[in-house]
């Protein structure tokens, strides 16, 4: 006989929930009122717990640290797509959706705003700060337009794939160490005097976090492009997995939410 974890057996769907009728434009894989009258999708709704609280710390190191206040409203704009991705999947309503996907966006222009306003005079960031708004009111309206989910997908990895990218030269150009000058030193590759033993520090030093941003920034995109896998093959396979989970019971089946590692 099989080995079988022990389970229970999942609840079948609600015939009607609190905030029915479903009124967003996508409805996710996990299957809707299944645990909750008052949820539509409860793990996708509670995985932004995490979200939320990740942001509350950025939020007060970002305090703490006195570090610019453009972080400090990048975090403050991660909870919100937090507390906005919550309020969406306890209600599948088109207003939530909206504040959802719109909420990504913002904080995003944000973080682009951050990015190549870097070393800018006061009158190149009061430029870049114009076109940046006026980027995110041309998403806003076009999208609320057009009421096609694909081109907030496409728009949001644009936008992110440009703010990494920047992130990356403005972190190498920053903190990459010069290559050494050829002749420079006494001969024997020691150098001369305190200052350049000061300079090898600063270099030494420089060189570990670049090397602790690329482990973060690994770490980052893995995270990303695993949740992003997940969540089409939850999109593409969707019927099959709705089996699967149902097969296997809970709790086991919540690792099968794809959209929840999302």
């Amino acid at each position: 006989m099989p080995f079988r974890l022990p389970s229970l057996a999942y609840p079948h769907p609600g015939n009607a929930g609190y905030w029915d009728p479903v009124t967003a434009t996508i409805n996710w894989c996990e299957e809707d009122y299944y645990a909750s009258h008052y949820v539509a999708e409860v793990v996708n709704t509670f995985t932004n717990a995490i979200f939320i609280y990740l942001a509350s710390v950025g939020v007060c190191n970002c305090i703490k640290n006195d570090h610019p206040r453009v972080f400090l409203v990048a975090y403050v704009g991660y909870m919100f797509i937090g507390l906005s991705s919550f309020i969406y999947h306890t209600t599948l309503k088109y207003w939530m959706q909206l504040f959802d996907e719109l909420s990504m966006i913002y904080t995003t222009c944000v973080l682009f705003f951050a990015v190549f306003s870097h070393g800018k005079s006061t009158l190149g960031q009061l430029l870049l700060g114009i076109f940046t708004a006026g980027l995110a009111l041309f998403i806003t309206v076009y999208y609320h337009y057009l009421g096609e989910p694909v081109f907030h997908q496409v728009m949001f990895a644009v936008l992110t794939a440009t703010v990494v990218f920047r992130s990356i030269y403005v972190m190498e150009k920053t903190l990459r160490p010069p290559p050494p000058a050829v002749g420079k030193g006494n001969g024997n590759g020691h150098g001369n005097g305190n200052g350049s033993r000061s300079e090898k520090f600063g270099q030494l030093r420089d060189q570990e976090i670049l090397c602790n941003m690329w482990a973060m920034i690994t770490t980052g995109l893995s995270a990303i492009a695993i949740g992003f896998l997940f969540w089409n093959l939850d999109n593409i396979y969707c019927s099959s997995i709705r089996r699967w989970r149902r097969q296997i019971g809970l709790p086991w089946g919540v690792v099968l939410e794809g959209h929840g590692w999302w």
